[in-house]
C-alpha cells in the first residue's frame, strides 16, 4: 500500500492554490500505472473488470470510501469497466486530497480482483 493510500483527504478551502509543476508531479509519480494527468487539472483511470457484476461492486466500494473520505470522484460504469475522475471543485485543480483519493482507488481495486 502506499503512503498515500494510508493519508486522510483533508478539505481544502476557497483560495487554495491548486497544486502545480513539480510539486505536482511529485504525487503524480507516487501513483500506480494507468492514472492520466490531464491539463495539470484533473486525474483520470479506467479500471477493467471480467463483468458489469463486478464493476458495479467496485463502483459500490469507492462510494464508500469517498463517504469515508468527504471526497467524491466522478465515477462512470459501464460493463466491466470503470472511469474514475478526479479533481478538487472548489480549486478548479487538484490537491492532495486528489492524490490520496486516487490512491485509495488503486487499493480498493486490488483488493477486489485478488
Amino acid at each position: 500500500m502506499s503512503e498515500l493510500a494510508k493519508k486522510k483527504c483533508v478539505p481544502c478551502t476557497v483560495g487554495t492554490p491548486p497544486l502545480k509543476g513539480k510539486e505536482l508531479q511529485a504525487f503524480f509519480n507516487e501513483l500506480e500505472e494507468g492514472w492520466r494527468l490531464i491539463e495539470e487539472s484533473r486525474l483520470e483511470k479506467s479500471y477493467k473488470f471480467k463483468d458489469f457484476k463486478g464493476a458495479l461492486a467496485f463502483v459500490n466500494d469507492l462510494g464508500k470510501i469517498a463517504e469515508e473520505q468527504g471526497h467524491h470522484p466522478d465515477i462512470e460504469l459501464s460493463w466491466g469497466k470503470v472511469k474514475v475522475v478526479l479533481w478538487t471543485h472548489k480549486i478548479h485543480g487538484l490537491s492532495e486530497s486528489d492524490f490520496v483519493m486516487a490512491a485509495k482507488c488503486d487499493v480498493a481495486f486490488t483488493s477486489r480482483v485478488k
